[in-house]
């Protein structure tokens, strides 16, 4: 593989951002040199971003749901929907994660609420019927584990979507647009180690008692999250297979 994938990130902190792209670099299973970093906080988005078999939008502490926001956010915004566009229009493959999900979404039309938060740490997930039978989740099992860490989420499945997994906490947890845009509420790419150091970054964010670290950092830890994993290397897969 040469450089056919793109890592897009959405972080400001750029030791959760460099931490962020080597998860997904091993959870997709590639070299160094096949994940390309693009850094969409301090540069917009490359007009031929065609020229990439398949882009993953990392996460971010922003929300869709800020009610102020920098001019660099809705620019990083208004970049993440025109990578959206161009999956759907099926020019590229696209898996959007964690805020990424709220962008698509309410790029479709639907609703992004804060009355779905999550907690942070293993989360049980349930693929539909849909899922059962996607190109990419089709291969997991019908319920596993991953790791999660919201404070919104989508309230329905958007219009012109389909609803590919969900659970009671936060009802959409992943669906398809068109035949090339996945995107997810969950984070398929970190281990649970990963996801810990992460954590250490956010630990003032608001997504957890700071004062708990220890005890959620230890729940972490009991998480075994290689069902994510295949996710990413099934998308991978499907790049190189483009």
């Amino acid at each position: 593989m040469t450089a056919r994938l793109l890592y897009v990130c959405a972080r400001p902190q750029r030791d959760a951002a460099a931490a962020e792209w080597a998860s997904f670099r091993d959870g997709l299973g590639v070299d160094d040199d096949d994940l390309v970093h693009h850094d969409l906080v301090r540069e917009p988005l490359p007009r031929d971003i065609e020229r990439f078999a398949a882009v993953v939008v990392g996460g971010s502490p922003f929300n869709v749901t800020d009610p102020d926001k920098t001019d660099e956010q809705r620019r990083l915004e208004r970049d993440l929907e025109r990578l959206a566009a161009t999956a759907i229009e099926g020019r590229t493959s696209a898996m959007f994660t964690c805020f990424g999900i709220g962008v698509v979404t309410r790029m479709l039309g639907g609703e992004v609420t804060l009355n779905t938060p999550e907690g942070t740490g293993p989360a049980e997930i349930a693929l539909t019927d849909a899922g059962r039978d996607d190109e990419l989740f089709g291969i997991l099992s019908p319920r596993f584990q991953a790791l999660t860490a919201h404070k919104e989420g989508t309230a329905s499945v958007p219009p012109g979507a389909t609803l590919l997994a969900e659970n009671a906490a936060c009802p959409v947890q992943a669906y398809r647009a068109g035949s090339s845009l996945w995107a997810t509420q969950f984070h398929p790419e970190p281990t649970a180690e990963a996801f810990v150091a992460r954590m250490e970054v956010y630990r003032d964010a608001g997504y957890f008692d700071a004062e708990a670290f220890d005890q959620v950092s230890a729940h972490v830890r009991t998480v075994s999250v290689e069902q994510p994993t295949l996710l990413l290397r099934s998308f991978a897969a499907r790049a190189v297979a483009a």
